[in-house]
């Protein structure tokens, strides 16, 4: 397990503002996806926790975002930006250069209201999660439209505010349906497969679940965000763990603390996992007052070699684990 992260209130360097996803590509390179105002960019780094650079920036020209959601990379190493701000999708090379974007704002056919959630199949197709319009569409790497599926409701195949979105080696689709606190499974052309959970923080209840993950095997990896944990269900959609958090200081933690001697005192004075009163034992505030905890898990992810990368806004770090 290691850490990747550190603050970064500047709109260009190293570190992430409010990181909201990441994506993997061929080469190992990491691209983090930041939401934070002003801040909003694709930070660009490897597992070694060298920084490689960034791309894009906060506005609303082309290559830009305001509110950017989700992240996603296909065979041919294009990447592709959801913003539920322009509701469209930005699209750029593996050198972060501008290519396009696509997307019609409405409630129409193949139109988007609030995108949350990105996948590429095995195609180079792309899924995307229509947020406010309860529904998923799929759509090719230009931007065509290819079919969709979806409405509000509590019921099979219908959603309440969907967030992320994953696939299996099968190119089955599991969506986080959040406000109604589970996982949906559908096949590739969008036929209702399977629920897998229900609201609460017991094991296999969710509190707004953010993202999903699949690994080789079918176990599905899922980012708790309410409850500040992640679960991990089998492929029939059972409980089989739980992870809180486990982080240590990042190389640029450390190499912060290193030249800023009065920081690091303060930090090896502190009180990191302190022992709280009964009134403050709610997920949220145990994980603000634990250093080690997740604290906002907004997307998990997989790589090539199956580690889970796990996505913390509040903390603006990356946490990784080795199954």
């Amino acid at each position: 397990m290691k850490t990747v992260g550190v603050m970064n209130n500047n709109p260009t360097g190293r570190g992430f503002g409010h990181p909201v996803d990441l994506t993997v590509g061929q080469d190992g390179r990491i691209f983090v996806l930041n939401r934070h105002a002003l801040l909003a960019r694709v930070g660009v780094c490897t597992l070694e926790e060298e920084y490689l650079g960034e791309f894009a920036s906060y506005g609303h020209g082309d290559g830009q975002f305001w509110l950017p959601t989700a992240i996603a990379i296909d065979r041919r190493e294009n990447i592709y930006v959801a913003d539920e701000f322009h509701h469209n999708i930005t699209v750029f090379d593996s050198y972060g250069e501008f290519v396009g974007n696509w997307g019609d704002y409405g409630s129409g056919d193949g139109q988007i209201n609030g995108p949350s959630g990105l996948a590429v199949d095995s195609e180079d197709n792309v899924l995307v999660v229509d947020q406010k319009n309860n529904r998923i569409h799929k759509f090719t790497a230009g931007g065509k439209h290819l079919l969709q599926w979806g409405e509000g409701g509590t019921g099979e195949g219908q959603f309440d505010l969907p967030w992320g979105v994953t696939l299996d080696s099968e190119g089955n689709v599991y969506v986080a349906d959040w406000r109604n606190d589970r996982i949906q499974k559908f096949s590739p052309e969008g036929q209702f497969m399977a629920a897998f959970g229900e609201s609460g923080d017991g094991d296999g209840q969710f509190n707004r679940p953010a993202k999903p993950a699949v690994d080789s095997q079918g176990y599905i990896y899922v980012a708790d965000w309410g409850n500040e944990r992640v679960q991990v269900l089998g492929p029939d959609g059972s409980f089989q763990l739980k992870l809180r958090g486990a982080a240590t200081v990042s190389k640029w933690a450390q190499e912060f603390l290193d030249v800023n001697p009065d920081e690091s005192l303060t930090r090896d004075q502190s009180n990191l996992i302190p022992d709280l009163p009964s009134h403050l034992d709610t997920p949220y505030l145990v994980s603000t007052q634990t250093e080690p905890y997740f604290w906002g898990p907004t997307s998990v992810n997989l790589d090539a070699q199956g580690r889970l990368y796990v996505t913390e806004s509040s903390r603006h770090r990356v946490q990784i684990y080795q199954k």
